[in-house]
């Protein structure tokens, strides 16, 4: 195991400057003074603090500076050690609670970015998932679960909507299942839309299913990356299932998704296309992949950077502006003080051990992201799990585990990163991918930064704060906010 050490992050945005205490998940609104002195000081060198800065500061005003850092350190708001909860966690052995059912290896799309290859995932055979695969998964995560009762299951493709049957039946199976078994299921659809019709429509809210729906935000952009299986243009058939979709949702779970390349760095313009379409619940995510003329690059990130807080500052002018949950950004909405589940901080999506795929014929795999790649089938739901090796090695990769990611601020909100996109971008299982790590570093600043000025003007956007002390985003009036 490796050292935990007490760790701070520091940053300026918008002429404010920011310190996360990463092991509390405390936020502190700080001056400038604040930020050289935590520069240098540690805990324990007040000399080196005066022997650098006495002449530029002046003694007195360090050492009242000091001893208001050294309250802080005293009631582990800052450089606070790290719990030993996360102990317990590590060695527990958890269960399977989600599965993603691959219900269609066959799609409609010939998106470019796709990481399933257009729904065949490299040449894995093209067909769809029969009902005796799908009832056999939903028992096999049933059995697996134990006396956990709250479960999921996410409807995936290729195209979930192809093989509408077999989802229509699987739905009313895990509906008569839950009752039987006391289980409480959260079912989710994913979909391109192109075949979202009234009737799937009305079926899908009338069993209230969450859906995540992918768009990719100006007409050019979206037809350019997300043609048809034939090279026809998708947008305006789309667009309008998708409002049409939305519309009906009330106030059932859904996200429009969409995927910003190379091409269209621009994304900010392509989240509001999404919201002038009326769509309040948006994500906009960094395609993944190399050697492309659409992938993203290490020359891209200044750029990206430059996007997302130009996107953050929308999202604040729109809250202030009341726009509440009608212009919700999926990454800006994070919950900064309390979080997820101390398992979920070191671990992330438990792909592998919590989280599996079943692909049509009734194989098992760590998560949708390994379809298609054999050395990761995990067994099949008919004779059960066989190869015990790779889920036993991914519950015990952690942020704790890892060396970069013990060393990183922002292990307790990235959770290590996606296993498969490290194994195969960032050279092994222990080794973040670096382009995500970058991107997923600024949308926590740009998160802080939210949630401070939110706080600041009296809104809450959207997350509670962990203690009654609203003066902590006040630090502009004082050396260092307590």
């Amino acid at each position: 195991m490796l050292e935990l050490k007490p760790m701070i992050h520091k940053f300026k945005m918008k002429d404010t400057y920011y310190c996360l205490d990463v092991n509390s998940g405390i936020i502190h609104v700080i001056d400038e003074l604040t930020d050289k002195v935590l520069d240098i000081y540690d805990g324990t060198n007040k000399e080196e603090v005066h022997a650098t800065l006495d002449h530029v500061e002046g003694p007195e005003a360090l050492r009242d500076l000091l001893a208001d850092i050294d309250e802080l350190i005293k009631n582990e708001m800052l450089f606070a050690p790290m719990s030993e909860d996360f102990k317990l966690v590590v060695d527990e052995k958890p269960i399977v609670k989600a599965l993603c059912l691959n219900i269609a290896h066959d799609c409609n799309l010939a998106c470019k970015y796709c990481f399933a290859s257009q729904g065949d995932y490299g040449g894995v055979k093209r067909e769809l998932m029969p009902f005796d695969v799908a009832k056999r998964s939903v028992d096999w995560l049933i059995e697996t679960s134990g006396p956990r009762q709250h479960l999921e299951i996410d409807f995936f493709g290729g195209e979930p909507l192809m093989n509408w049957d077999v989802v229509k039946q699987t739905i009313e199976y895990v509906e008569e299942q839950a009752k039987i078994h006391n289980k409480i299921f959260k079912m989710t659809m994913t979909t391109n839309g192109l075949l979202l019709d009234q009737e799937k429509i009305d079926y899908l809210n009338d069993h209230h299913l969450s859906m995540v729906l992918s768009l990719d935000g100006r007409k050019d952009v979206h037809n350019a990356m997300r043609p048809s299986a034939g090279g026809k243009d998708t947008f305006d058939v789309i667009s309008k299932n998708l409002v049409n979709a939305v519309n009906q949702r009330g106030d059932m779970e859904y996200y429009v998704r969409g995927t910003f390349t190379h091409n269209n760095l621009d994304f900010v313009d392509d989240v509001l296309t999404m919201s002038d379409l009326g769509f309040h619940h948006l994500s906009m995510e960094p395609v993944v992949g190399d050697d492309n003329e659409y992938a993203l690059r290490e020359e891209d990130l200044p750029r990206i950077y430059e996007e997302y807080e130009k996107l953050a500052d929308l999202y604040l002018e729109r809250q202030k502006a009341g726009w509440g949950e009608k212009f919700n950004f999926f990454h800006f909405r994070m919950d900064l003080y309390r979080g997820p589940c101390m398992a979920k901080r070191l671990r992330g999506c438990g792909a592998g051990h919590e989280y599996m795929a079943i692909v049509p014929n009734g194989d098992i795999y760590p998560c949708h992201q390994f379809v298609g790649k054999e050395d990761y089938i995990l067994g099949n739901i008919y004779t059960g799990l066989v190869n015990e090796e790779i889920p036993r090695l991914f519950r015990h990769t952690h942020v704790f585990s890892k060396q970069d990611c013990a060393d990183c601020w922002a292990k307790f909100f990235c959770s290590g990163g996606c296993h498969s996109n490290n194994i195969t971008y960032g050279g092994g299982l222990d080794k973040p991918f670096e382009m995500g790590c970058a991107l997923q570093k600024k949308r926590i600043e740009c998160a802080i930064m939210i949630q401070s000025e939110l706080e600041e003007a009296g809104l809450d956007g959207g997350v509670d704060a962990p203690w009654d002390q609203p003066e902590v985003f006040k630090a502009q009036k004082e050396n260092l906010c307590v």
